[in-house]
């Protein structure tokens, strides 16, 4: 996602537009929001309604906002990831905290609809996998654990397993790792004298 460049031999560098480089903070709130529900998914313990605000606020508005900045940077590829992921948190928001569900009488019926959902995700971050091959190491990894995880909650949802569940937690969870890593070293790159 952006001059958490496309390669790992050079720092970000600004193009003197102005701002700063957004790639740290869209990894930053992507990784966050992720360990929190991921251990959610795991079973370790539930805390998904701590994840409500995290996702709308961090996962989600500044997810967007880094994405507007990668746009403004001309980074393609940043912007299309922060802004979509960012979008997600936001549905995902939504989609289980604020919607009313009450109307779905069939519990199979609503796993189903949350597969799909997540199937469609997973389409989305596995095209963005392949985009990120001509990136580096470290976004590599993140979206290869990412399409992997979005892959096991999807089929979790659409067969109504439990281990899939977990599994894709613990999938969500090295995600999560792997985008802070990755943000970590686009700070980092930027305070180096």
């Amino acid at each position: 996602m952006s001059a958490i460049n496309t390669s790992d031999s050079t720092p970000a560098q600004t193009t003197g537009i102005g701002i700063a480089d957004p790639g740290p903070l869209g990894l930053a709130a992507f990784a966050l929001t992720t360990f929190v529900l991921s251990f959610t998914n795991t079973g370790i313990f539930k805390a998904e309604p701590v994840v409500f605000g995290l996702a709308l606020a961090y996962g989600g508005v500044a997810q967007v906002l880094a994405g507007m900045w990668e746009f403004k940077k001309g980074n393609t590829f940043g912007a299309t990831a922060f802004t979509s992921y960012g979008a997600f948190w936001i549905s995902f928001w939504y989609l289980t905290g604020h919607t009313d569900l009450s109307g779905v009488t069939n519990a199979d019926d609503l796993s189903h609809g949350i597969g799909l959902f997540l199937l469609a995700w997973f389409i989305f971050t596995a095209y963005m996998f392949v985009a990120s091959l001509g990136t580096n190491v470290k976004l590599i990894a993140v979206f290869g654990l990412l399409t992997v995880t979005f892959l096991l909650l999807a089929l979790a949802d659409l067969t109504t397993t439990e281990s899939l569940t977990k599994a894709g937690g613990w999938f969500g969870l090295a995600t999560a790792v792997a985008a802070w890593f990755a943000s970590f070293t686009g700070v980092a790159s930027t305070t180096r004298k």
